[in-house]
């Protein structure tokens, strides 16, 4: 006998003395050598010692059944948020419905209702998702680049390059939200704190490279709002022609950049 998701398989030779000590219990199906017939507890007509029975454990654990109904609500939602993604890139905000999303994730609208109730709260959180996930990637970068200024910096500048950041469906999510936040004071909100947080960053670094660099009349918060505006024109390119964007000569732009303002750390 075999405990699966809160369904137990047994073969029917066991189903007697399992029965007696969960009597009325429902089972949910019988499967009869290639046939399946439904039945209820007691009913075993049609069975040999070759079927099996399938019914819900209806004694598991609270425990178990909630740390599962968490992890199903988060799967699913976020499932519900990639398909998001994915209705926005193709078809632009205005067109996406919850019907759209409901296709692409292959589940219901009703569903899409129950975990975001409205269309509005979906592409928020659709919003919050994407932001939350650069933030991750940011952080990551910044920790895993070498110690130096100059290297976190030319880092950052690169993840906004990558693949995984520009690409076919994220560029589009992003251009899509900033087109919309003037009318839309959350995303304006949550967009404004990511870019807060990036600006600080960048502008932090800048200024680490001035005072070793000793540069003379270079402003760190001139030279990050420069290096802010080249990514999102790199980002603009790529989302008008994705097919002839070329990430090299990108990567060269942004650095050719970098080694104008600060020739003695990227030489």
């Amino acid at each position: 006998m075999v405990d699966i998701d809160g369904f137990v398989v047994a073969p029917v030779t066991e189903i007697g003395r399992h029965a007696e000590r969960q009597p009325g219990t429902g089972f949910l199906e019988v499967l009869v050598g290639t046939s399946q017939v439904s039945h209820r507890a007691g009913k075993f007509g049609k069975m040999n010692e070759y079927s099996f029975i399938v019914w819900q454990n209806r004694n598991m654990g609270a425990t178990a059944k909630s740390v599962r109904r968490t992890a199903s609500r988060k799967q699913r939602r976020q499932q519900l948020i990639v398909a998001t993604i994915k209705c926005i890139a193709r078809n632009g905000m205005g067109s996406t419905s919850i019907g759209d999303v409901a296709k692409e994730a292959g589940l219901s609208q009703g569903i899409v209702n129950l975990h975001f109730e409205s269309k509005d709260n979906l592409l928020t959180e659709t919003l919050r998702y994407v932001a939350d996930e650069y933030k991750t990637q940011f952080r990551k970068t910044l920790d895993e680049a070498g110690p130096g200024a100059a290297e976190k910096l030319q880092a950052l500048i690169e993840l906004d390059l990558h693949p995984a950041i520009m690409n076919r469906q994220k560029t589009p999510v992003w251009f899509a939200f900033w087109g919309e936040v003037k009318s839309r004071p959350t995303y304006r909100k949550i967009c404004d704190t990511r870019d807060r947080y990036y600006d600080e960053i960048l502008e932090d670094l800048c200024t680490t490279i001035i005072a070793e660099g000793k540069y003379r009349n270079v402003s760190a918060s001139s030279v990050a709002i420069a290096l802010n505006a080249m990514t999102n024109g790199l980002w603009l390119s790529y989302l008008i022609s994705p097919r002839s964007f070329d990430r090299d000569q990108a990567s060269s732009a942004a650095s050719d950049l970098l080694r104008s303002y600060f020739p003695k750390h990227y030489s």
